[in-house]
């Protein structure tokens, strides 16, 4: 039989699971091994794919921050219901201690009508003009907080619609308009690091590609002399794939450093502007299935890349 065919005796198949394990991890050493013969070569195509690929998570670990926090701002929003003028405080307690048992409320406050004017006096600049006024014009005021499970703009929006509702509620008011746009910017800010990774994943595959072709080109005569012994594609194809295995793992450590780093680096400054407006928040770094979907992410994107440049590149070598 002829050994161009791929079934030479020189590697002829066995089909043992423990001789495919054995010959795979040679493989995988030997590629390891080339590469770090080379460790300029190699950290600098490494580096350029943990760059690519670090934009795109250093993005989305800021998005999840901004998430965070955001969610810390939804749970804080308060409500105000202005009650009907004729109700007194005793009615805006009672009218509270009904509604403080509702799921969807969390803390309740009685504004009475002499602090509320108090508080507009101070406020409004107005005061001589309120003491020509015969009565206090103000109602009473009450101020809520949803609770977490109605933290939500929409959640908020419907409690607001149910309160004003009630019949001893004149007004119910809930500024969430902020909250929304924040939350709109986070959607698309969410849907541009999908495009950007996108694009930056076909940066990558054309890195691992084009290193992969070179690599191919400078052991042309190896392949040949391979294939007329008999070699199958699959067996040359073998260590260029861990080649591009390699390079995307190494990518996605580099990726995984430089977002660890940056986090590293901003949590001080982030820190202290929160500490200005009497937060607590601290910004977190890549949680560990974060650091795991790049990590197999950027070898899986060496693996694909490695594949589609051997599977162009190798068919067209054929020994003369």
């Amino acid at each position: 039989m002829s050994a161009r065919n791929g079934r030479g005796p020189a590697f002829k198949r066995n089909f043992s699971p423990r001789t495919w394990l054995i010959r795979h991890a040679q493989v995988m050493l030997a590629s390891l091994g080339r590469l770090t013969r080379l460790p300029l070569a190699t950290f600098m195509t490494a580096a350029v794919i943990g760059i690519a690929i670090a934009l795109p998570g250093a993005m989305n670990t800021l998005v999840n921050n901004i998430r965070t926090l955001s969610g810390a701002w939804d749970s804080s929003a308060s409500l105000s219901l202005f009650l009907k003028p004729q109700l007194d405080e005793a009615g805006g307690q009672a009218l509270a201690d009904r509604i403080g048992t509702w799921p969807e409320v969390g803390t309740i406050r009685v504004i009475g009508r002499g602090e509320a004017l108090a508080e507009f006096r101070r406020l409004s600049g107005f005061g001589e003009a309120l003491d020509l006024l015969g009565e206090n014009p103000l109602p009473v005021v009450l101020l809520l907080q949803p609770s977490l499970s109605a933290g939500g703009p929409d959640a908020a929006a419907a409690l607001a619609d149910r309160l004003g509702k009630l019949p001893e509620v004149e007004l119910a008011q809930l500024d969430l308009q902020w909250v929304r746009r924040l939350h709109a910017i986070t959607r698309t800010a969410e849907r541009g690091i999908w495009v950007l990774a996108g694009l930056l994943s076909m940066a990558v595959l054309l890195i691992i590609g084009n290193t992969i072709r070179l690599e191919i080109n400078n052991r042309r005569p190896e392949i040949e002399i391979t294939k007329l012994v008999g070699a199958t594609n699959a067996f040359i194809r073998r260590p260029f794939l861990y080649d591009g295995l390699w390079y995307g793992l190494m990518g996605g450590a580099i990726a995984w450093l430089l977002i660890g780093l940056s986090v590293l680096l901003l949590q001080g400054p982030v820190a202290e502007l929160a500490g200005l407006y009497d937060s607590r928040f601290e910004l977190s770094g890549l949680s560990f299935r974060g650091s795991l979907a790049i990590l197999l992410g950027s070898g899986l994107l060496g693996l694909i890349g490695a594949w589609l440049a051997v599977g162009r590149h190798l068919a067209a070598i054929e020994p003369a």
